[in-house]
């Protein structure tokens, strides 16, 4: 069943004011929705997985064609190839071959679990006017000034929500190894449950409510 829950974000100014908070309806799953965040988290990292892993059996192992000895009187166990998996050199038994890794989850199940960790992330997400992250040119110590004024510890996982990735505020933030950029309408459940705080821009919040609060 879902419910209509309410969550209260912290605003912060250009003063370093965030006493504000803003009010976000969001419909979440009325038993905290941590099972179907963890059924999208589980198919987003299946996505990921390559699959391509692979080990020869005895018969895709090169050469053994000829029979080592003779099958009786030398006194050995009888062997019909060098590349038994017995021997060194050999195939490998029941070892692992080319899959895919694949689990289904509905859309708007991915929805549900976007919004249910937008609800429980609520006292670390902070909002902040586009200005905020304005740039005139790409430069990393800039980001970095402007994250220690609103109080981020660059130390841990931070994650910034943009309505639209603009090129100087991207080759400002590549660098920093624990900052990620989305764009609002392309968020992903593994860089949520991650990150540590996140920041979401006020164009990006609109955008959030109407791709993900349908």
């Amino acid at each position: 069943m879902s419910t209509e829950n309410t969550a209260h974000y912290k605003v912060y100014k250009s003063d370093g004011n965030t006493s504000q908070t803003k009010e976000v309806k969001l419909t979440t799953s009325s038993q905290g929705g941590n099972y179907i965040v963890y059924r999208s988290f589980v198919k987003q990292m299946n996505g990921n997985r390559q699959g391509t892993v692979c080990t020869k059996t005895r018969s895709e192992v090169r050469g053994g064609g000829k029979k080592p000895w003779k099958q009786k009187g030398t006194g050995k166990a009888r062997a019909g190839s060098i590349r038994s998996p017995l021997w060194r050199g050999g195939g490998i038994i029941f070892g692992p071959k080319p899959k895919k890794y694949k689990s289904k989850i509905n859309f708007k199940e991915k929805q549900l679990a976007i919004r249910n960790i937008l609800l429980n992330k609520a006292p670390n997400i902070t909002l902040i006017d586009c200005d905020s992250l304005q740039l005139d040119y790409p430069k990393t110590q800039l980001i970095r000034t402007k994250m220690r004024d609103m109080n981020v510890d660059l130390m841990k996982k931070t994650l910034i929500i943009v309505n639209e990735k603009y090129m100087n505020l991207y080759l400002a933030v590549r660098n920093i190894k624990n900052i990620e950029l989305l764009q609002a309408n392309n968020l992903n459940v593994l860089a949520m449950l991650k990150a540590h705080s996140i920041i979401i821009t006020h164009e990006a919040l609109s955008t959030i409510e109407e791709t993900y609060n349908a």
